[in-house]
């Protein structure tokens, strides 16, 4: 896309932030449950997931929201959060979702709401650390230069 993108302009960011907020708060308000796809780079795991749980998750994951997942979710204006378990161990952890960093929301096999706008640099700067620290393991290093 071009550098001067309007569909990654602030205005544009903006409108695509609420309406992933109102269309996320609306399906909690129903007791629909859903699933997301986002950018794995921006979201915050607390505790941090095990290095071994981290490193096999793709850059952009598909997170299904049911359950005590579903249950444990909450959205405001800027992120969505949830709590949910990872790995074979189960290892449970409070996922912290900025909006923009969700690509897709899908309910069933339906994508409803869709995101093309990137989150801005001010949306991720804590999770900067926790790529560092994937990429701080050669190992990691090796995966992401075979990915290109």
């Amino acid at each position: 896309m071009p550098k001067n993108d309007p569909f990654q302009s602030e205005a544009y960011r903006q409108i695509q932030r609420e309406h992933l907020y109102r269309t996320i708060a609306f399906l909690l308000e129903e007791g629909i449950e859903f699933a997301v796809a986002a950018e794995v780079e921006y979201l915050q795991f607390e505790p941090p997931l095990p290095e071994e749980v981290a490193e096999r998750m793709a850059p952009l994951s598909l997170f299904v929201l049911s359950n005590y997942t579903f249950e444990s979710s909450s959205v405001d204006e800027e992120v969505l959060s949830f709590e949910a378990g990872f790995g074979p161990e189960n290892f449970g952890a409070l996922v912290t979702v900025p909006l923009l960093a969700i690509k897709q929301v899908i309910v069933g096999e339906y994508p409803i709401a869709i995101n093309i706008a990137e989150p801005s640099p001010l949306e991720a700067p804590e999770t900067a650390h926790s790529m560092e620290a994937l990429l701080s393991n050669p190992e990691n290093q090796k995966l992401l230069k075979k990915k290109k």
